[in-house]
């Protein structure tokens, strides 16, 4: 008789410890993807559970292609994402929503003293193209209007990303055919640049600017975007010495798109876990408060609406 008790106990305990186990899953959401997208998703969950003690978040960044792969294969609820979502990646049967927006900024070291004339010039669509695509160029002195003697050491992104991809639709082509020497992440990409004179990159503009401060980071430069391709950088085409002022012109549409870009957060068909749709609506309603302070650009209102009929379907 006693054996048979304890045996109800441990099958009662047992029968509450896989509840508990199952419902803390329920309330735990996981996100891995995009440095793009990184801070502020971890932002949004910080304040998220301030309303919401009970919600649990995992949150890794590792890419754009990290976050898809591991969204499709559901290895996580949400993958943080960061570029034009392919038509292979639909076929897949992938569901976004977006949330946000930002750009990718093309760099150069601080002390490179071909900043100064980069500055009268800006560099077009095209120079850019021939730098990173068609390696027409290795000396800045190849370049019309530039007499500095110095080479170019191009760097670029290792890791499948959407800055990469973004920067590369930019420049009509797709992240492998970007050249030069390849680099792991966002910091990464930023270090290697501030690391080396003669070195150029491109990063997503949280990872260029100070959030504090809005100053560019230290050791790191904008290598300035001759929109218009007119020889010369226009004074509505000067906006890259303030975090603030880059964010206005992303938002104004003066800084092209792409390499601006909007952000999202996808999945493997829309969530079934109620925990993840509630804070994907409450992203894109109350949690967008927060997207300006974290150095990011909201929707409009208009684009709000539709990401939020997309959960209510």
């Amino acid at each position: 008789m006693k054996r048979t008790k304890n045996a109800l106990i441990l099958a009662v305990i047992i029968l509450l410890a896989a509840c508990t186990s199952t419902k803390k899953k329920e309330q735990t959401i996981s996100l891995s993807g995009a440095f793009a997208l990184y801070p502020l998703v971890v932002k949004w969950s910080e304040e998220y559970q301030k309303e919401n003690p009970e919600v649990r978040f995992n949150i890794s960044a590792g890419g754009a292609g990290k976050g898809m792969a591991d969204a499709l294969s559901g290895t996580v609820d949400l993958g943080m994402f960061s570029r034009e979502i392919l038509q292979a990646e639909i076929d897949q049967g992938v569901w976004w929503v977006g949330v946000t927006k930002d750009a990718v900024i093309p760099t150069a070291n601080a002390a490179n003293p071909v900043v100064e004339t980069l500055y009268k010039r800006g560099i077009t669509r095209e120079e850019f193209r021939d730098l990173y695509i068609e390696g027409k160029y290795s000396n800045w002195n190849q370049l019309a209007g530039i007499k500095i003697d110095l080479p170019i050491n191009v760097f670029t992104r290792s890791d499948a990303c959407g800055a990469a991809g973004t920067w590369a639709a930019y420049l009509a082509g797709n992240q492998e055919d970007l050249r030069g020497v390849g680099v792991f992440g966002d910091p990464g990409l930023a270090d290697a640049v501030v690391k080396d004179e003669k070195g150029i990159g491109f990063n997503n503009t949280i990872y260029l600017y100070d959030l504090k401060t809005g100053n560019k980071n230290p050791g790191i430069e904008v290598i300035p975007i001759d929109v218009n391709e007119n020889g010369k950088l226009d004074a509505e085409e000067n906006f890259y010495d303030s975090f603030d002022r880059v964010l206005a012109a992303i938002a104004e549409g003066k800084y092209p798109s792409p390499p601006a870009r909007e952000l999202y957060l996808v999945a493997n068909g829309k969530p079934a876990k109620q925990a993840t749709l509630d804070f994907l609506k409450w992203v894109v309603t109350k949690g967008q408060k927060f997207v300006p302070g974290a150095g990011y650009v909201p929707l409009t209102q208009e684009r709000l609406d539709e990401q939020v009929a997309n959960l209510d379907k």
